[in-house]
């Protein structure tokens, strides 16, 4: 299993997360990308060197944000890696309004080179199980730079996670950030990995 952070992170803060699903069972590896420098295409063959290692068997993957967009691009592009369910955390696959704001305001580099990505979306790759956990507490930054959708992480709203071919979505009631530290969306993960299914 591999675990992907979002915009502006590094992947330490992602250790919680992989610590609650170490405890669930699993064997979580933080891929570390520079999220504002690295071209996205750069960060995707590592990504995918990292699968190609801990394959042949299933590797699944587990992004937050910006790190699910990457994680669903990944997939599409390279139907020949190792195959595995993909849970993503509050991730703005249907594009982020965010995104589009900061650009307008001039503002874009904030959205480092994964920019496009993060505004334009990302559909589900055939053949792949993909869930979704979305965040419903209305805290972080991303709502004072556009009037988000209700309901919203602060970051993302609701239906900015949700695009045809998801296999389940689950809301909970955590901000952007807090997802990655929330007992239940870990638990939620680790039902999701082992079963398909959040409930």
């Amino acid at each position: 299993m591999i675990l992907i952070h979002g915009l502006w992170m590094r992947a330490l803060i992602m250790r919680p997360l992989a610590a609650r699903l170490r405890a669930e069972g699993f064997d979580p590896r933080c891929f570390d990308h520079a999220s504002l420098r690295a071209r996205p295409e750069d960060t995707l063959d590592r990504l995918a060197g990292l699968v190609a290692v801990l394959g042949p068997g299933l590797v699944h993957l587990v992004g937050h944000s910006l790190g699910g967009v990457l994680a669903l691009t990944l997939a599409a592009a390279r139907p020949d890696l190792p195959t595995g369910r993909i849970v993503c955390l509050g991730s703005p696959l249907a594009g982020s309004r965010s995104a589009r704001r900061l650009r307008e305001l001039g503002l874009s580099w904030l959205g480092g080179r994964s920019r496009a990505l993060l505004e334009q979306g990302v559909s589900t790759p055939a053949g792949r199980e993909v869930g979704m956990i979305a965040g419903t507490r209305a805290l972080g930054a991303g709502q004072w730079l556009s009037r988000l959708e209700r309901p919203h992480d602060g970051t993302v709203s609701v239906a900015e996670t949700r695009v045809p071919g998801l296999a389940d979505h689950l809301c909970l009631p955590h901000s952007h950030s807090g997802l990655l530290f929330a007992a239940d969306v870990a638990r939620a993960t680790a039902r999701w990995l082992r079963h398909g299914r959040f409930a």
